[in-house]
């Protein structure tokens, strides 16, 4: 998660001179232009036969006791705090298991309005407690893994405009997970939904979010055994926000109440976030501290003596009923999470998503847009590229796991120009955030660089998304803007979707995709949320009984490249790790990647198409340096001028060489 820095180029080399520095003070250059002849890391020799290299998590699950117990436990700190409380468990793949209303507790929250007040998108929304809860949940369970434990406070520190955000962080850029909390959305069609009749799809994941993720604390990872088996969310104050300044230490009751049901089931120490460096800053795990609750969690009154009396069970529309369930155990089939077979792929660490019946649910294809691509990706090339990408994670040096010098583990998605999905693998301990997020970063490189892209904003089913084609045009000086003249990957959207651009200069104009800054928080980003709030609409008025029918599982209100498809059905994402894939001149797919710090990200999508194009022959490939959007150059009102950025390789990405630079020349 390593963030990209505005005045370095990917590869510079720490030693470098301040005048050397000061020289590129306005670039924004890209790590994938430029050199002659690649790396020899980026080339690495063949792997004839892959072996493991990886240790899946332990079969560990959540109880129908355990769920009890959490719930007995967050009800006695609320009790003792005199604020009551709804309480939501979740486990590792999003199933709700319960959800636990005390009584007196807040009907609904209140999404935080925008800083000059005029709400738009999730701004301002009125949405029942219960949904900030599962949020919550989610977050903590999503965001972490047997590596690294986060918590949605976590998340409030890495979304916003600024990293660390504080009031003497002015003129930072932006976190490195900004856009992050619009993914797992309601509508997404890779997100899975409750099933109440049971069945052998009952509990697959990842099961989709009521509000995406959360930056508002009060959700923590539920560990047992040392093992990631869920998370814990609480409403109680009916405000959801976010933190906006990390310099102070908050007395936030929801906090403390997560944390005692988090007893018997906490995050290893050595993995919380505030082990784990994010440029040399310690992210924030809990601002709530074991000796500061008000009563002994262990002291709790027992489940079966509270319920009814404290509170009762709530259900949740599509999410939970009047019932606790037992989580799923990640890695089995019923998680819907599992090993891959040696036929649905070569390297033995691989793991896929399936249907709960042996089925994966997105097995290696070739393209399915042969209407509009002369010569659309094969299977054998979608293949390649995947298998490639797992490669280069493999040996690439994790950035938010612990201990250090851990291998990075992600999620990889293939697409094509429909956004179909070509494949989808990920490392057996990545985070769950990261499934959807790939898919997203895919998506979204596909839809910026394909001809398409200004017709189909044009043409939404909204009154503002059209608009954001004119911003970006009149910004670019560029009136032929997002008719495929431009390859953009994340990193380079990205740029264009921040408050201030450049990134993190005050007294800058927002960029095209983005809110200015008076009208911008995390619940109000620009295009990307303007792009999902009807459906986030629709699906509020469905679990509020205002609605038969729930917003359908295919985010955004463009027009279908497939019947039930369009090219962001689960909705767009903004910060780096994906690049388009091309075939000579011709847009042919894209490659996402998410879960181990995005400089990292980018690497692994960057070398991992790079060496799928040459295993391949060299049939795909990159787009031509001349084409990427490292090559388009933003005029400031100031006469300066700034370029957009490609990719960003990390310092010393690998563990098994010292070789630095790895993305130069490609």
């Amino acid at each position: 998660m390593r963030k990209s820095k505005l005045l370095a180029s990917c590869g510079m080399a720490a030693h470098r001179s301040i005048a050397a520095i000061a020289a590129m003070s306005l670039l924004l250059a890209s790590c994938g232009g430029g050199g002659k002849s690649p790396s020899p890391a980026a080339t690495p020799p063949p792997t004839p036969t892959p072996t493991s290299v990886y240790t899946a998590p332990a079969a560990e699950s959540l109880s129908v006791a355990d769920v009890q117990t959490i719930f007995s436990r967050a009800v006695a700190e609320a009790k003792a705090r005199n604020r009551p409380a709804v309480i939501a468990v979740v486990d590792r793949v999003g199933n709700v298991l319960g959800i636990f209303r005390m009584n007196g507790s807040p009907q609904n929250l209140k999404i935080a309005d925008a800083p000059n007040g005029q709400d738009i998108d999730l701004q301002g929304l009125i949405v029942p407690a219960e949904g900030g809860a599962i949020a919550k949940a989610i977050t903590g369970a999503y965001l972490s893994s047997g590596g690294n434990a986060f918590s949605s406070r976590t998340a409030s520190q890495i979304v916003q405009q600024r990293f660390p955000p504080a009031p003497d962080s002015v003129g930072l850029e932006s976190g490195p997970l900004f856009g992050v909390q619009f993914s797992s959305l309601p509508c997404s069609d890779l997100n899975t939904r409750f099933i109440a009749t049971g069945g052998p799809r009952a509990l697959i994941g990842p099961k989709r979010s009521p509000l995406g993720l959360s930056a508002d604390a009060g959700g923590f990872p539920l560990y047992k055994n040392g093992v990631l088996v869920g998370g814990v969310g609480v409403m109680a104050d009916g405000v959801y926000d976010f933190d906006p300044d990390i310099t102070d230490i908050e007395k936030n009751d929801e906090e403390y109440i997560a944390l005692a049901g988090t007893t018997g089931f906490e995050a290893p120490l050595e993995i919380r976030a505030d082990r784990i460096t994010v440029d040399g800053t310690l992210l924030r795990y809990s601002d709530a501290l074991p000796r500061d609750l008000a009563v002994d969690p262990y002291a709790a009154p027992a489940y079966s003596t509270i319920i009814g009396s404290a509170g009762s069970l709530a259900p949740v529309r599509d999410y939970v009923d009047l019932s606790i369930r037992a989580g799923a155990v990640y890695g089995t089939e019923a998680s819907g999470i599992r090993r891959a077979t040696a036929a649905e792929f070569s390297n033995p660490d691989a793991f896929v998503l399936s249907d709960g019946s042996g089925n994966d649910r997105y097995p290696v294809r070739g393209g399915t847009d042969g209407s509009v691509v002369a010569q659309p990706l094969t299977a054998a090339e979608a293949r390649a590229v995947l298998e490639e990408a797992f490669k280069i994670m493999s040996r690439a040096r994790a950035q938010i796991r612990q201990p250090l010098d851990s291998r990075a583990q992600v999620s990889i998605s293939v697409v094509d120009t429909f956004g179909s999905v070509l494949g989808l693998v990920r490392a057996p301990d990545a985070p769950l955030f990261g499934i959807d997020v790939s898919l997203q970063k895919a998506r979204t490189v596909a839809f910026f660089s394909n001809p398409v892209a200004a017709q189909q904003l044009s043409t939404a089913l909204s009154a503002e998304v059209p608009q954001f084609v004119t911003r970006m045009r009149n910004f670019l000086s560029d009136p032929a803007a997002l008719t495929g003249n431009v390859a953009y990957s994340n990193r380079g959207v990205g740029l264009l979707a921040r408050p201030f651009f450049p990134d993190g200069e005050v007294q800058r104009p927002n960029g095209p995709l983005s809110r200015p800054i008076a009208q911008f928080n995390p619940f109000s980003t620009g295009l990307q949320s303007a792009l999902i709030i009807d459906n986030v609409r629709e699906h509020l008025a469905y679990l509020t009984l205002n609605a038969p029918i729930d917003t359908p599982q295919r985010c955004t209100k463009l027009a279908d490249s497939l019947p039930n498809l369009n090219r962001l059905a689960n909705g767009l994402q903004i910060f780096p790790g994906g690049v388009p894939i091309y075939r000579g001149n011709t847009l042919v797919g894209a490659i996402g990647i998410s879960g181990d710090g995005i400089d990292q990200d980018d690497m692994i999508s960057f070398l991992g198409l790079a060496n799928g194009g040459a295993r391949v022959g060299g049939a795909i490939g990159h787009a031509a340096p001349d084409k990427r959007s490292d090559r388009v150059v933003v005029h400031l009102g100031d006469g300066r001028d700034v370029r957009l950025r490609y990719v960003n390789c990390p310092f010393a990405p690998f563990l098994d060489t010292p070789d630095q630079n790895v993305c130069q020349g490609i």
